[in-house]
């Protein structure tokens, strides 16, 4: 009975969770909608004016190996997070040192395509820094011939956040299995993708470009 009460306790705190960080329902039923029966839509597919609400709080994961992942993108918040331009970072910057280790066995499940995540994170309270509550949605997405090397995220927090950096530890994770073995996805042109190569066509001789205003 104590097992069946506990799981129980468990469950309804993170549908508390889930009401207080309501941003992150909405980024995941977009993402849920673009899916449409496939276990992830294409990181193309990804539209800003689809998650327009959210945007502050969104940021784009590169997969750089099997269990590190850094910022491609990122919202204003994160930036006030970390008092800083995130691009480029490694997600572990924002986790404090113990929860590395789960973090990067959670990102390794998130890039084989296996499961979304949620991420209950907490970040202990000092001077000039309240305590600040969390919650990260991870969310992968299918490319190209690369296979599942980018992730759409979403981190909302609750109180003030004080002196930045501020840091979290990684209080608990639900992990949402997907349908294993994701395909390459064909999609539309990039939306809320990074920029692509630029492209300079190869033209035979005595052919050229010719530019219309019309």
């Amino acid at each position: 009975m104590q097992e069946i009460d506990a799981d129980i306790i468990r469950i309804s705190r993170f549908q508390r969770l889930n009401m207080r960080f309501a941003l992150n329902n909405e980024v995941e039923a977009y993402w849920d909608g673009l899916r449409d029966g496939r276990p992830m839509p294409a990181r193309s597919e990804i539209d800003p004016r689809g998650i327009e609400r959210a945007l502050r709080h969104t940021f784009i994961l590169e997969r750089v190996a099997p269990a590190v992942a850094r910022f491609r993108l990122a919202g204003q918040h994160l930036n006030a997070l970390m008092g800083m331009d995130v691009r480029g970072m490694p997600i572990s910057a924002m986790i404090t040192a113990g929860g590395r280790p789960d973090l990067a066995r959670h990102i390794a499940t998130l890039f084989d395509g296996t499961a979304a995540l949620r991420l209950d994170l907490h970040a202990r309270g000092t001077l000039r820094k309240p305590t600040l509550d969390a919650e990260m949605l991870l969310l992968p997405l299918a490319g190209g011939d690369a296979g599942i090397d980018r992730a759409l995220g979403c981190l909302v927090s609750t109180g003030q956040l004080g002196c930045a950096p501020r840091r979290f530890d990684l209080k608990a994770v639900q992990s949402r299995a997907l349908t294993p073995g994701a395909a390459r996805v064909d999609a539309p042109a990039p939306a809320f993708a990074e920029d692509p190569a630029p492209f300079t066509p190869a033209l035979k001789p005595g052919l050229r470009l010719v530019h219309s205003n019309d």
